[in-house]
């Protein structure tokens, strides 16, 4: 018997056999990866989205606060409409620390206009702006954050022609 060529088979069916367990272990890694990346994204865009209608009907509730019988129940109802405490709770389980700090940030930024707002700020008043421009530049900050992370390509206001990101610089009333 050549016990060299039994010692060749026996490693080339080794080196084969470890070659196609390591492939399928890095098919499987990289698919996981599209997952999580995928399942991150769509929690991303869920958030901003969830966070934008609620802004919106806020908007509204600040352009006639006076046609709301319980200003405090009408905006806590805005938040509560958007579910963004739903999707809020799965951004801080599937985001990176970067994306769910700038989201809770976000957040809390929206619940200041809203506080504003339950309070009788009306959409043309300056309480209304102080809590309205910090919390569109908190929506920027997330959008850069979730934009880096994903993309990882930043851009600035100088990119839609503006010098802030909180709109300041573009609102009639805080300009003048």
């Amino acid at each position: 018997m050549d016990w060299g060529t039994l010692v060749a088979t026996v490693s080339g069916g080794f080196v084969a056999i470890s070659g196609t367990v390591l492939a399928d272990h890095l098919r499987r890694r990289h698919e996981s990866e599209r997952s999580v990346e995928a399942r991150r994204r769509a929690v991303y865009i869920e958030f901003i989205t969830a966070a934008g209608a609620c802004h919106t009907r806020l908007r509204q509730i600040a352009q006639a606060p006076g046609a709301e019988a319980d200003l405090d129940a009408s905006t806590r109802a805005a938040l509560n409409d958007a579910a963004i405490y739903e999707v809020r709770e799965r951004l801080f389980i599937d985001a990176t620390t970067d994306v769910a700090s700038a989201g809770q940030a976000m957040f809390e930024r929206l619940r200041t206009l809203q506080r504003a707002v339950a309070a009788g700020a009306p959409h043309n008043s300056p309480a209304f702006h102080d809590a309205y421009h910090p919390y569109i530049a908190a929506v920027w900050s997330y959008r850069l954050a979730a934009r880096k992370e994903l993309e990882g390509r930043p851009f600035s206001p100088a990119a839609f022609g503006w010098e802030e990101w909180d709109g300041r610089d573009r609102c009639a009333l805080c300009a003048a």
